[in-house]
């Protein structure tokens, strides 16, 4: 996948946020149709199909929302664009077991003081299995992204669970209003011990 870059079309990098946002809307869209055709590819019962198609139009809409009203730098631009193309993957793959991530009680989208943000985990795995936190990659966590240093604490095991309930706290010490924070939390499903299933759900938090 080609990612945009934030150079002007005479090759010449540009200082300007106004023209990177708009490139990175159209790189938006433009994928879009790259995480349709996988969906086209797994022949999924139709009801399954338009379920994902439906939540990558959202996040292309959510994201490029946020695109043109929220960063004020490259670097925030960067941020919002690749939170949407996490959310739009995520789209992609489904949500075999229910799993909800909320910042003051809202998913996905939202917006947060500066401090130590209160994260809420919750998951319900199907009959028969538990979960429990898993990793994004390898050994990282947490994907976190962001214009100022941020880090994710709290209660962090591999405690599983018949119904996942559980707290998290974001921590930017130095964030400051204009901050945007990207973060995805991970989810496994597990019988007997082994993981059967794991999905990621990714939020993203404008700081005011």
């Amino acid at each position: 996948m080609v990612m945009p870059m934030d150079y002007s079309d005479d090759g010449q990098r540009t200082d300007s946020v106004h023209d990177y946002k708009r490139t990175c809307i159209d790189f938006i869209h433009d994928i879009s149709g790259d995480y349709k055709a996988w969906v086209e590819y797994y022949k999924l019962p139709p009801e399954e199909d338009a379920r994902r198609r439906r939540g990558i139009d959202a996040a292309v809409e959510r994201s490029c929302r946020w695109l043109a009203k929220v960063p004020r730098t490259i670097k925030a631009v960067d941020v919002v664009m690749n939170d949407g193309i996490q959310k739009m993957a995520e789209a992609t793959a489904g949500r075999p077991f229910p799993i909800g991530v909320f910042v003051n009680d809202t998913a996905g989208y939202t917006s947060a003081k500066p401090g130590a943000i209160p994260v809420r985990v919750r998951a319900t795995p199907r009959e028969g299995r538990r979960a429990r936190l898993g990793y994004h990659f390898q050994q990282d966590r947490f994907r976190v992204e962001s214009t100022c240093p941020a880090s994710i604490a709290g209660d962090i095991s591999d405690t599983e669970y018949d119904m996942m309930d559980l707290w998290l706290e974001l921590r930017a010490p130095g964030a400051a209003p204009g901050d945007v924070i990207s973060f995805t939390v991970t989810v496994c499903e597990t019988h007997d011990g082994a993981e059967t299933d794991r999905r990621g759900l990714t939020t993203i938090i404008h700081v005011v």
